[in-house]
């Protein structure tokens, strides 16, 4: 099962470059069954991206709909069954509609307006539809917000903000060797992976239920709450409980039955209530939790790909020359962490490999052969 939420990810990322982290996260979402908000200018692929990850699910009703100032309760809940109305019942025809959906995304989600706001917060906070003054529990597992923006102050919409437990800002691809490669499409020559069930999510989801998480994980958590009042961010109560659940699914995608402190990483998308308060909830986070030995790991691993593809793209002797020091800058790098870390050399060993042999290529690819 592990294995194979791992091809899945590994064909999303293909297909869409630059979006690691919240493909990971968006699985984290499922499985802790909380709520994501994709906050970016229009042709980042959000709606693209979450309509790719809901195909990957087998049997998984899903809903997806643009909200504008003007919807109505009827586009999200269903229209008024006009055979109920007759009797004098007020009631939805709920069929393919939110209430009777696992998975939803709702694009410009800060576009709702009073007439279906109330019933949304119900919705996605405690997964309950009230038809006709009856309240019918609703199988949503998550919701995914779709935004160009974040919400104005004063509109009220402070509360639909708070119901989503991690935010990320998407933009335009960055690298241009990924830009090249989106233009290209070299995506559409993979292979789809088999799809997950809804009993293998169940199953998931039961799994990162049984989680434990010690107490440093625990203390960790009083520790950057500590730090964050100090800088005048304040996370409710209820936001740090709900984030249990992130980290317990975390661990659980990793196939551990105990959380460990790298795991709180993924809540520095969660943490912060404004945009002002990101980069410093961020810090904060990485500080206390990061693996910082694994940071330096990915940051020389990083490198090597990008010079390697600088060469690529262009095989003068300037860009060779270029690229070649940093590669030997790397490698010094990683003697440096392998002396500060000797339990970890293994891990070490693996990247100057990787790096050595870009070297090699890059000699080859500058000699032109």
């Amino acid at each position: 099962m592990l294995n194979k939420i791992t091809d899945i990810k590994h064909h999303l990322k293909v297909k869409f470059m630059e979006r690691e982290e919240v493909i990971d996260s968006l699985f984290v979402s499922i499985v802790a069954r909380q709520h994501t908000l994709l906050i970016g200018p229009p042709g980042t692929a959000k709606s693209a991206l979450v309509m790719e990850f809901s195909k990957q699910f087998a049997g998984l009703s899903y809903f997806q709909w643009l909200l504008t100032r003007f919807s109505t309760p009827e586009e999200l809940f269903g229209p008024v069954s006009l055979q109920e109305l007759e009797k004098g019942v007020y009631k939805r025809n709920t069929a393919h509609k939110l209430p009777e959906t696992q998975l939803t995304f709702l694009d410009e989600i800060f576009k709702a307006n009073s007439a279906i706001l109330n019933a949304l917060l119900t919705a996605i906070n405690e997964r309950l539809f009230y038809n006709n003054g009856t309240p019918v529990k609703m199988r949503l597992i998550s919701v995914i917000g779709g935004s160009n923006e974040y919400p104005e102050e004063g509109e009220g919409l402070e509360a639909l903000f708070d119901r989503f437990l991690l935010r990320f800002e998407l933009d335009y691809i960055g690298e241009e060797v990924n830009f090249m490669s989106m233009l290209k499409n070299d995506s559409a020559f993979i292979q789809p992976p088999s799809q997950l069930t809804i009993d293998e999510i169940l199953q998931l989801q039961d799994l990162a239920d049984m989680v434990t998480i010690p107490d440093d994980v625990l203390k960790t958590l009083l520790r950057i709450r500590n730090e964050l009042k100090d800088e005048g961010i304040r996370p409710s109560d209820r936001r740090f409980r709900q984030s249990l659940s992130l980290i317990k699914a975390q661990a659980a995608l990793e196939g551990r039955n105990s959380a460990k402190v790298t795991d709180i990483l993924i809540l520095k998308n969660g943490l912060w209530e404004t945009v002002d308060q990101k980069a410093k909830t961020i810090e904060i986070v990485e500080n206390h939790a990061a693996d910082q030995f694994k940071m330096e790991l990915d940051r020389i691993t990083q490198i090597s790909k990008e010079v390697y593809a600088a060469v690529q793209q262009d095989s003068s002797t300037e860009v060779g020359m270029e690229a070649t020091t940093k590669l030997k800058a790397s490698l010094s790098d990683l003697v440096q962490l392998e002396q500060k870390y000797p339990e970890r050399s293994a891990e070490v060993e693996v990247i100057k490999k990787k790096v050595i042999k870009a070297q090699e290529k890059i000699g080859s690819i500058l000699l032109g052969i």
